[in-house]
């Protein structure tokens, strides 16, 4: 019999995916890694179930404990999904500037959700920083802090990058993904590498970035922007991705991913959201400079439903100088 047990239990060993259209178009194996199918419907999954289970780990959460985090909204789903199977009670900050969808799911699912000014990460009132300092005024809390928590890394080295490594026999000649914590891209590549210091990690970044200039020149300056994308992208060198295995970087412009997810709904039936269709711009731009025969791994990071307001959005869209067509 094979059942998992319980939330945690279905994290992670997710579909690896083909891409037909775009395998078919480059020459290339292009596969996802279908990560919206985590139960809480993200990526983010793995990185919360790892955070709070090392916090258990070292004492540092205790039962009845709270949970905080400044979230895009993703990991923020994941852990208060986690800590609702564990019983912690989750506080967290979310900047303004995201989807309302992230905000009522995370309110419906149980979360205390302060949404708070968007500023730099440089500025005290950060929502990052003020997630930081209202953990440490609790009695029995902690703050979770995706961005530099090395158990967010880990998370992806011990589950998903054996998991593609595996799916694709060792197979595989590139990896690519956009970048926010860099727990993904870390992790994956740090396992990828042991296996085979052949395989390419590229990283994957929007416009308004500091992380392409910073695997290209080595400094982390911020290009041109803003992206409409939420969740990626950022202005520093998080824990997590100092000392990752890079090889490469590619910049993707906001046209390109919206073009590239209603090419996916419209003609392959998939519903993704921005990140993914970064995700699956930078592949492509990966197996046009490898050229046909290789085999691309990307990350399918959660569907189109938390995006309604914005990237599915005609006037949204419109306003910002972007066409689904």
């Amino acid at each position: 019999m094979d059942i998992q047990n319980g939330f945690s239990g279905c994290i992670g060993n997710t579909p690896l995916i083909r891409i037909t259209s775009l395998s078919e178009a480059t020459g290339c194996e292009i596969l996802g890694k279908a990560e919206f199918m985590n139960p809480g419907g993200s990526v983010k999954d793995r990185a919360a179930l790892w955070m709070i289970r090392e916090h258990e780990k070292s004492g540092a959460l205790q039962p009845g404990g709270t949970v905080v985090e400044g979230t895009a909204g993703n990991t923020g789903i994941g852990l208060v999904h986690v800590c609702n199977e564990r019983g912690y009670p989750c506080v967290i900050y979310m900047p303004d500037n995201q989807s309302p969808e992230k905000v009522e799911i995370l309110k419906t699912l149980g979360a205390e959700v302060r949404v708070v000014p968007t500023v730099p990460y440089k500025d005290e009132m950060n929502y990052q920083k003020q997630a930081g300092r209202y953990a440490d005024s609790l009695d029995n809390a902690v703050w979770t802090n995706q961005f530099d928590n090395v158990a967010n890394r880990l998370a992806h080295f011990e589950s998903t990058g054996p998991e593609i490594w595996a799916q694709t026999e060792g197979q595989i000649d590139a990896f690519t993904c956009s970048v926010g914590t860099g727990g993904t891209l870390a992790g994956v590549s740090r396992f990828l590498k042991q296996q085979n210091e052949d395989v390419q990690i590229v990283l994957a970044d929007p416009y308004g970035s500091a992380l392409y200039n910073w695997v290209t020149t080595g400094k982390a300056t911020m290009t041109p922007g803003p992206s409409i994308t939420e969740g990626i992208g950022n202005s520093r060198v998080t824990d997590n991705l100092a000392g990752a295995g890079i090889d490469g970087a590619l910049q993707i412009p906001d046209q390109a991913m919206v073009t590239m997810v209603y090419r996916m709904l419209r003609e392959q039936g998939w519903f993704f959201g921005s990140s993914t269709g970064i995700n699956l711009c930078a592949a492509v731009k990966v197996a046009e400079q490898l050229g046909p025969g290789h085999t691309i791994v990307t990350v399918l990071a959660d569907t189109g439903s938390k995006y309604q307001s914005n990237l599915f959005n005609a006037a949204f869209l419109d306003e910002k100088g972007l066409s689904p067509l």
